[in-house]
């Protein structure tokens, strides 16, 4: 294999490796690679892994400083909160234009996305959130709009790690099929209808996840600062 094919191969899996790790929560916000550890884990050189990361950086999965190296994201409440928010503005004009001019080959295409069920794992939830990025862009495009098609894309990029905290691996099909089944109808009330429906769900779903999680971040750091205090004023 030439050295570029082979630095071309290793990017790709890296890429997926690195997003999937993100994805699933086992990279925290804010936890920093090292460039050299994953090049050596992979039997590469360092060029990959930088791609990679570049690649991740542009879908928001990856924060870069200068001098400092590459981080995870860290997005804040008010951060997630306005995404969601601006997810909601964005989609509902989406379809409101697709339901009036979407085609059968565009209704086909949606309904290709899924490829089923397979179970919890992180593979599985990997593809999930890959078939639910796909199916949205998918119906933005059929607006016809192309910037508000990729608006949708880069969108559902940077909370790509938050909708997996839904655990809709079971349910996602069905709702989509909800939504495409009102577009091939072309009703537009329908069609709004089963996307907010969508939309709202994860909105609470993912929100109450993040608190929750925060919330017992936060209570966990209490008693490690406690005992510590404690650990302390015993000497």
């Amino acid at each position: 294999m030439f050295p570029d094919r082979q630095d071309q191969t290793s990017k790709n899996i890296i890429y997926r490796e690195l997003r999937r790790a993100i994805i699933m929560g086992h990279c925290k916000p804010g936890e920093r690679f090292d460039i050299e550890t994953i090049a050596h884990e992979h039997r590469t050189s360092i060029s990959p892994v930088r791609d990679a990361l570049q690649m991740l950086s542009q879908e928001g999965l990856v924060k870069i400083k200068p001098r400092s190296g590459y981080f995870a994201t860290h997005t804040t409440l008010k951060q997630l909160r306005d995404l969601l928010e601006l997810r909601r503005v964005l989609e509902l004009a989406a379809v409101e234009k697709a339901a009036l001019r979407i085609t059968e080959e565009q209704i086909a295409e949606l309904l290709a996305v899924h490829a089923g069920y397979t179970g919890d794992d992180d593979v599985s939830y990997d593809r999930y959130t890959d078939e639910n990025r796909q199916f949205h862009y998918l119906l933005a495009r059929a607006s016809g709009n192309n910037e508000l098609t990729e608006m949708v894309g880069r969108l559902h990029d940077r909370l790509a790690r938050f909708m997996v905290l839904r655990h809709a691996g079971k349910s996602m099909l069905t709702t989509h099929q909800r939504i495409a089944e009102a577009l091939a109808a072309h009703d537009v009330e329908d069609a709004r209808k089963a996307l907010l429906d969508d939309i709202d769900g994860t909105y609470d779903l993912i929100m109450d996840q993040v608190i929750r999680e925060d919330s017992e971040a936060l209570t966990n750091e209490g008693l490690k600062r406690n005992k510590a205090n404690s650990q302390v004023s015993a000497f």
